[in-house]
């Protein structure tokens, strides 16, 4: 990462391998690029496998998702978001995400919570940037990659 400073402002970049993707299961990985408590926010990429699919669940806010590879849907639309789609997700959006080709990577920015549901439509779990973060942090050093410098505001 690299602070660079203009005017009265910083600019901070992360490139590409300053980050590791962590394995999450099944050839499945994560990347935390940024989580900015204060404002809800949380910037993470993901690489999916075919078949992948992350529990139902409820946004608390907004979710701007932008897809570089591969294919993945969610299991209650038609639509199939391809490399080079953008989808924004409004607060309140219910869904399940499902990987239909492999090594599809999707960076998603969202704000506030995902709302893990149960088949009856009840929480199960809550996840969250910070969340998110801390298991990240704690898997980047179960994998040997140490502490990565994510940018937290």
């Amino acid at each position: 990462m690299t602070t660079i400073a203009e005017g009265p402002d910083l600019s901070i970049h992360v490139g590409a391998d300053d980050l590791p993707f962590v394995e999450i299961g099944g050839g499945n990985k994560l990347k935390v690029v940024c989580v900015k408590p204060q404002e809800g926010l949380w910037i993470v990429e993901n690489v999916f496998q075919a078949g992948f699919q992350a529990p139902r669940h409820r946004h608390t806010g907004p979710v701007y998702a932008y897809t570089t590879a591969g294919a993945w849907k969610y299991a209650e639309y038609d639509y199939t978001n391809r490399a080079g789609s953008f989808l924004y997700e409004p607060a309140g959006s219910v869904h399940t995400l499902t990987c239909v080709e492999p090594d599809t990577r999707v960076w998603f920015q969202m704000y506030g919570s995902n709302l893990n549901l149960d088949d009856d439509g009840n929480i199960e779990s809550v996840t969250d940037g910070p969340g998110t973060l801390r298991a990240y942090y704690a898997l980047c050093e179960a994998q040997g990659f140490g502490r990565p410098n994510v940018l937290v505001a």
